[in-house]
Formats: structure tokens, sequence, C-alpha cells
């Protein structure tokens, strides 16, 4: 063997593992989060957890991915670890489809459909279609199923490339007796442990020994122990991502880890001392691709069908290994193991955003009522939820800034500038939420209050506010574009109030019916009501203007208040009689 073949082969290596890492992204993208989703929902009970996870791991064909993001779940509050075990099962399960879409390599026949299958023959194909699709494809649908074609391509053109370069070696002895020293259950579980490890994926170092099956000098006795080393080896990437995580996260990756290294352990004491009684006349045979895969297919369903009914006992393991103790409350919202997958981590987003939204109107909500009626109880909630607030800005920002560096699609990155737009929308919301508050404050310490019509005034452009900031939010969260449609008239009208009851409280004061001290708090309340109105109409704005994958806000706002603008005369007249004073 050549210094040309080991290049080929860490070559070929390089392109199996590239291939796959595309392929399992690209599947991401195109399901848009909607197999994090699944599992989430999907998983109230282990036999659930069990189906879910073999077909998902099925699909991306990467159970280090599904075993992260369980991880992730499990952190987050999200699933719970009874929930997770089945779902752990079955991405073991669901990880041997690899296996046997490389086994198809192995194919010979003369017959013509037969040889179809094998990947040297329909791989170029899919190849050029793959090509053509991402290039010349506007879709981001149509770009992403091209890229897991590539991506499949790459990872088959990979496989053979290590098939190739290594065939040479079956007229190596000292290979070949290299080899009978795996045979050893010991050595070859070490060595199947330490590559899978390495390289962080149980699919690719079972795509290398299906690659060295070409040389006729793996055995069933070689293959056994090097495949369950490998099994154990996978758990490296879940004990890594659980790094930093609650105590919950920690026993999933245990959880994950104590199931395969059981399942070994009584794989290895079943198989050999079967062995040892009844002398198996197999154990010295030459196995193929299709060989390797049915003995990692095998050992899974074992370790699944034996283990499944103790799922509670590998809970209990796991809270055992590791104990409760005082642990920091983690927040889902910047679980790291969310950013995974793009599309999920963005979904996760516009779900808390949504919570601060809510968040943010609950406490309007509360100021308003506050203006007329002052109690303690409720200055101290106002106070922390704009801490709550104040929170979710930070953490979001710092999340979606995360997420905007991966490689994002258009639809994503529209979601994603919808976010940082509402966020920081929501925040102002509040502060402004808190500057009512400070009036009020000063209002009741000083047994300050305003005349009638002072009162009258703050009532209706309440009321106005009041309606803006729950369609605003409801427009945002539903991603109606209609009802956001209705909130900028609704603005404007506010805009008129405040302008006339600060033109009606200047000559109160001027005609000496209220002090300076009075005035100035009046402003106050009612500049902070206009300003409410201006970041629910920013909220409607970026609804309407993303929907259409644009955002160009002046120009929208002045297009909607010419006065050949029926629709918003129409409404603007609806919301100005409502709201006279």
């Amino acid at each position: 063997m050549s210094i040309f073949n080991i290049l080929t082969l860490a070559g070929g290596l390089a392109l199996f593992l590239f291939g796959m890492n595309y392929m399992g992204s690209s599947l991401e993208k195109l399901g848009g989060g909607k197999f994090e989703s699944i599992l989430e929902k999907m998983t109230n009970n282990r036999f659930k957890g069990l189906i879910f996870g073999t077909a998902i791991t099925a699909i991306i064909q990467s159970s280090s991915a599904v075993t992260v993001m369980s991880v992730g779940f499990v952190n987050s509050g999200i699933m719970s670890l009874s929930q997770v075990t089945g779902i752990i099962m079955g991405a073991n399960i669901g990880t041997t489809i690899t296996s046997w879409l490389l086994s198809l390599t192995g194919i010979q026949s003369s017959n013509l459909f037969i040889s179809l299958l094998k990947p040297s023959s329909f791989t170029p194909v899919l190849a050029l279609i793959g090509i053509i699709l991402y290039l010349f494809c506007k879709s981001d649908k149509k770009k992403n199923i091209g890229s897991i074609f590539l991506g499949f391509s790459v990872l088959m053109f990979g496989m053979e490339a290590m098939s190739g370069a290594v065939e040479p070696l079956k007229d190596v002895p000292e290979f070949t007796n290299l080899l009978i020293k795996f045979s050893n259950p010991v050595l070859g579980l070490m060595a199947g442990m330490l590559l899978t490890a390495v390289i962080q994926s149980s699919s690719a170092s079972v795509g290398i020994l299906q690659a060295l099956t070409v040389t006729g000098s793996i055995t069933i006795g070689t293959a056994f122990p090097i495949i369950l080393g490998q099994n154990i080896g996978t758990c490296i990437t879940a004990l890594i991502s659980a790094i930093g995580t609650s105590k919950n996260g920690k026993r999933t990756s245990v959880i994950h880890l104590a199931f395969n290294a059981i399942g070994v352990a009584l794989a290895m004491a079943l198989f050999y001392g079967s062995n040892a009684v009844f002398e198996f006349p197999f154990i010295s045979n030459s196995v193929n691709a299709a060989g390797i895969a049915i003995i990692h297919s095998l050992f899974n369903i074992f370790a699944t069908a034996v283990l499944f009914p103790f799922g509670n006992l590998l809970e209990k393991l796991s809270r055992f290994i590791i104990k409760d103790g005082k642990s920091g409350k983690t927040d889902a919202l910047v679980d790291r193991k969310f950013l995974f997958s793009p599309s999920y981590a963005i979904n996760k987003a516009i779900d808390e955003c949504c919570k601060m939204g809510e968040l943010a109107k609950n406490n309007i909500m509360l100021c308003l009522d506050f203006i007329n009626d002052y109690s303690e109880v409720n200055d101290k909630k106002i106070t922390e939820n704009e801490k709550k607030l104040d929170n979710y800005e930070d953490k979001l920002q710092t999340y979606i800034m995360k997420i905007s560096s991966m490689d994002l699609n258009i639809d994503e990155a529209v979601k994603i500038s919808k976010l940082s737009h509402a966020i920081g929308n929501f925040e102002r919301i509040g502060d402004y939420g808190i500057n009512i508050l400070k009036a009020k404050r000063k209002m009741q310490k000083g047994r300050i209050n305003f005349s009638y019509e002072a009162n009258y005034g703050i009532e209706v452009m309440s009321d106005a506010v009041s309606e803006i900031v729950e369609k605003s939010l409801k427009a945002f969260t539903d991603d109606d574009v209609e009802l956001a449609k209705t909130i900028e008239p609704l603005e404007q009208v506010i805009n008129n109030l405040n302008s006339k009851l600060r033109g009606m409280h200047a000559k109160r004061m001027q005609s000496g019916e209220c002090s300076i001290e009075n005035g100035i708090l009046f402003f106050d309340i009612i500049n902070s009501f206009e300003r409410i109105a201006d970041h629910c109409s920013n909220l409607a704005v970026c609804t309407i203007e993303l929907s259409q994958k644009s955002y160009q806000p002046h120009s929208y706002l002045k297009i909607i208040k010419n006065v050949d603008n029926k629709t918003f005369s129409e409404v603007f007249q609806k919301y100005l009689e409502k709201y006279k004073l």
C-alpha cells in the first residue's frame, strides 16, 4: 500500500464525513425545525419516543444529532428523563440505516435493474440532479433537495474512495495479522471505541469497517467486538454536549452511555459465552458490507428489546450517578443545544418572544389600571415584570445573534429580522410602562390629583392604547397581516389625542387650574401613551413588510397615509369617532 493509497483513504473519509454532515444539515433545513418539533410533541410515553427516535434518526442519519437535541430538550425542561429514554433507544436503531445504505456498494449482478441499486450506478445521476437543483432553482425548498442529493453523492463517493484505497491491503500479511489481534474481544472493543470517539460518528466508523471488508480480512469474530465498541464510542458526543447543562441534561448523557454499555456487556456475555459452549463455526468466516450492517442492526435491536422494559431503572441509575444538589436554573431560551438546528432554534426564539410580548402587554394593562387606582402590590409586580422584560431582551438578542451567524435560508433570515425588531419594541413598550409607574408614584407621594377633564382625557387615551397593544401583539403572534394593517390608523388617532390633550392641558395651566408640577406629570403620562403606540406601530409595520420579505417602513407608511388611501381613511375615521374627547 503506497502513500497515495493512504492519501486516498484519508480523502475518502473526509468526503464521507462531509457528505454525511452536509446531507444532515440540508435535511434539517428542508424540515424547517419540524423534526425537532415532532420529537418534542410526540414523545409523551416511552414507546412513542422509541418510534419517533428511530424514524427521525433514520431520516437525518445521525444518532448523535438526535441525542444532542434530546440533551437540550431535557436541559430546558421540555422533556422529562422518562420521555428521553425511548428516544435514545430509538436513535440507536435508526442510525443503522446508514450501514444498510452503504452495504449497497457490494451488489454484484448482471441484471440491469439490480445493478441500478448499486450506489456507483445511481450516485452520479443523483449528483447531477442535485447540482442542477442547487445552482439553477430559486426556491429554497428545491435548493435544499439538491443539497441532500449532493450530500448523499459525496458520502457515497467517499465510501467508494475508501474501499478502493484499502483494497490493496488484502495482499499485505502485516495488515491481516493486525486484524487478527482485533478478534480479541477487549482489543476489538477498544479499537471501535477509540475510532468512533475520535471522529464522533458511529455511522462513519461503521462505514470505515464496511470499506475494509473489500480486503476479505474482516471476519465475524473481528467485526463483532469492533461494532460493539463503536456503540460505546458514539456516546462521547452526548457527554461533550452535556457539559455545562443542568443535572437532568447530564443524566440524559449518562442514560445514553449506560444503555450502550449495558447492551454491549450483555451482547458480549451472550455471544462469547455461547461460543465457548457451542464453538460457532462461522466466527472465522469473512464478512462483507451487508454482514456488517446485519451485525450492527441485530445488536441495536437486541439491546433495545432487552433494556426497553427497564427504562425506569436506567433513569434511577442516572439519578444515582448524578445526584441532586444545588443547581442554577437553566433558561430554555439560551440552551445552546437548540443551535444544533437553526430552524428549531428560531422557532423556540419566536415562542419566547411571544411570551415577552405577552408580558409587556400585561405590564402595560397593569400600568393603565394603576393610574386611577394605586396599589403597592401592583407597583411591585410591574417592577418585577420590567426586570423580566430586560432579561428577555438581553438573552433573546444574544441568542438570535448566535443564530444569525449560522447558514440560514431566506425565510429563516426574515424570521430573525422580525424577531430582532419585535424584541426591541417589546422592551421599549415595557420602559414606557415604567415611566407611567414613576409618574403615578410622584402623584401618590405628593397627593396630586388631576382635574375631571384631565382624568377623562387620560381615560380615553388609555382605552385607545389598551386596544392598540392588544391588537399589535395578536397581529405579531398570529402573523396576521390584515389585523396589522388596522394598527397604523389607530396610532394616528392616538397621536391626535396626544396633541389635543397637550393643548387643552396647557390652557388649564395658563388659567391657573393646574400647577406646573401637575402639568409635567400629565405630559409624562400622555407622552408615554403616545410612545407605546409608536412601538406598536413599529411591530405592525414589521409584520406587514417582512411578510413580503422586505423591510421599508418609511416607504410603507408614506403610501398608506396618502390622502387617496380609502381603506386607511375609513379605519382612521372609525377610530376617530370611537376615541373622541
